[in-house]
């Protein structure tokens, strides 16, 4: 075993206690000693780092990854890397295993417009082969990944093991199949089931579906996650049933990126704070994460109403004249509750961040409002077209939240910070078009912005809400501080310079500030350098069996 001493730098053990300055020694793959400055024998190490002026702490933990692809193409991260992330916690909606049941390809089809028909082809039949949910997560270890890394079981991949893509409610059998799936996921590691009601086929599923699925969870110490039914107009009616889930399964529960989508919404965020807090008190275990940007991301696709995706139809629907011209209508003229981005937030507030299709890729950039214009027709039409001429979904940012509502959030002792984005190097995505900044600039913009230039936070919190606490909402008990006996998951970061870097328009450029970083007590980052170490282990949820 190798060992290396960490000298000089103000310690932040991640508790949230202030900081000290000590001396930090790591053994194999765990830290071995915490002590005062100068009494660890320097001769005792391999390798003496001078940390002066600079903060030591945990790696950061991102519940919220979508590294998925990203790992199978290139297992640095380093988009995470560099901004101190040295976990990812997949799952959001899909997951690429378990395969089986009513889901008829393991990577849906956008991916391969992503990746190549070759890639495709190749990760489809490795798909196949992942009949339970931990072999794909056995894959990545077998392959190499510079973070530790481990998922929840999507709430879209539950559904469409039981009912495919169909909208209406489940069967009886096929609630049963999803149970069983979900127990077998959980005993193979997952964390719990991690659902995104405004996508399909999660939308489909009803509020007595999710109950029979958490119950399960719930059973094995786990959580359900949820990007809620609705972010915007029907924000309270989507925590409620989140609410009614937990208090009727008795289920953990964690709020994806929260969040109050459109102006006229802004208000209702403390409405929500107000909800959580007074569950907690009730002695619910409600919890919440966010990112620190006012743009959401996510697909163009999130602005049509949900009927018109059932059953994989999107294109099939768009290109008939007559159930188009309902979309739009619907588009404009809501009949029934659903998250209609258009509506909320205006066109002129929809950035075009990937068109593919040659015929659109002109418009990357652009606010749908300008692409109407453009076109000379009204924004349900520009979106139909763009939908209908890409064929694939487009990722969009939509320039949605509050900044007040940020400073609240972040103060808030139950908020954690996560990235909602996988972990890239930008030279490989330049081509793809814009990404959403939080992808490179999370943790970093949180300690450069939110602790440094407006001192909403303390770095302590700040550290703390993006280590220990994510650590113990997931269980890891062996992550997330500083202490004799964890993994050596450990950063070291510059607080006067720390920063992101990206921005919508400009989004590919690393963050800058963190300067070393071990993975497992193994050096990933070397003076701000990615090493091209690949120490990254597996982490898992509390029903694990080892099988």
């Amino acid at each position: 075993m190798t060992s290396t001493l960490i000298t000089n730098g103000r310690i932040i053990d991640g508790s949230g206690n202030a900081w000290f300055y000590g001396d930090l020694l790591i053994t194999g793959d765990k830290i071995a000693q915490i002590e005062a400055p100068g009494t660890i024998d320097r001769s005792s190490a391999d390798v003496v780092i001078d940390a002066s002026d600079h903060v030591v702490s945990p790696g950061f933990i991102d519940i919220q990854s979508h590294s998925i692809i990203p790992f199978l193409v290139d297992g640095r991260s380093l988009s995470k890397v560099t901004q101190g992330v040295t976990t990812e916690v997949m799952g959001e909606a899909w997951t690429p295993a378990p395969y089986g049941g009513r889901i008829d390809m393991p990577f849906r089809e956008n991916v391969r417009g992503r990746i190549g028909d070759a890639a495709y082809e190749e990760w489809d039949a490795l798909g196949r082969s992942w009949s339970r949910f931990g072999d794909w997560l056995n894959e990545f270890e077998r392959r190499g990944v510079s973070v530790n890394f481990g998922s929840f079981v999507g709430g879209g991949t539950v559904r469409q093991w039981g009912m495919g893509l169909e909208a209406g409610d489940a069967s009886d059998d096929a609630i049963q199949s999803m149970k069983k799936m979900v127990a077998e996921s959980m005993e193979d590691g997952a964390f719990g089931v991690a659902t995104a009601l405004i996508y399909p086929p999660d939308v489909y599923t009803n509020t007595e579906e999710l109950i029979e699925i958490m119950k399960v969870v719930a059973a094995y110490n786990g959580i359900h996650i949820t990007h809620m039914r609705s972010e915007g107009d029907e924000i309270e009616s989507g925590f409620a049933e989140m609410l009614r889930i937990a208090e009727e399964t008795g289920v953990s529960s964690e709020i994806y990126h929260l969040k109050a989508i459109g102006t006229k919404n802004w208000p209702k965020m403390q409405t929500i704070i107000d909800g959580v807090n007074a569950a907690r008190a009730r002695g619910i275990d409600i919890t919440a994460d966010m990112y620190p940007y006012e743009g959401a991301g996510t697909g163009l696709a999130s602005c049509l109403p949900p009927w018109c995706l059932a059953d994989g139809k999107r294109l099939e629907n768009l290109q008939n004249p007559e159930i188009r011209a309902r979309i739009k209508d619907d588009m404009v003229n809501q009949k029934e509750p659903w998250e209609n981005w258009g509506l909320m937030i205006g066109p002129e507030n929809i950035l075009l961040a990937q068109p593919e299709h040659p015929d659109i890729r002109k418009y990357l950039g652009w606010f749908v409002s300008d692409v109407a214009a453009d076109l000379s027709v009204d924004w349900p039409e520009a979106i139909c077209y763009l939908l209908e001429t890409n064929v694939h979904d487009i990722f969009t940012m939509y320039m949605a939240m509050s900044t007040d509502n940020l400073a609240l959030q972040s103060k808030l002792p139950w908020i954690t910070f996560s990235t909602d984005a996988g972990g890239v190097d930008p030279e490989l995505v330049r081509e793809m078009g814009l990404l959403h900044p939080r992808a490179y600039g999370v943790y970093t913009r949180v300690l450069g912005r939110f602790v440094r230039e407006n001192g909403w936070i303390t770095l302590e919190d700040a550290v703390r809400k993006s280590s220990s606490a994510v650590a113990s909402r997931l269980g890891l008990r062996d992550r997330g501080l500083l202490r004799a006996g964890q993994f050596a998951d450990v950063i070291i970061f510059d607080p006067e310079t720390i920063i992101d870097t990206a921005t919508y328009t400009d989004p590919h450029h690393l963050s800058t500030g963190v300067r070393d970083m071990w993975v497992n007590g193994e050096r990933v980052l070397d003076n701000g350098t990615h090493t091209g170490a690949l120490p990254g282990m597996q982490v898992r949820g509390p029903g694990y069996r080892a099988r």
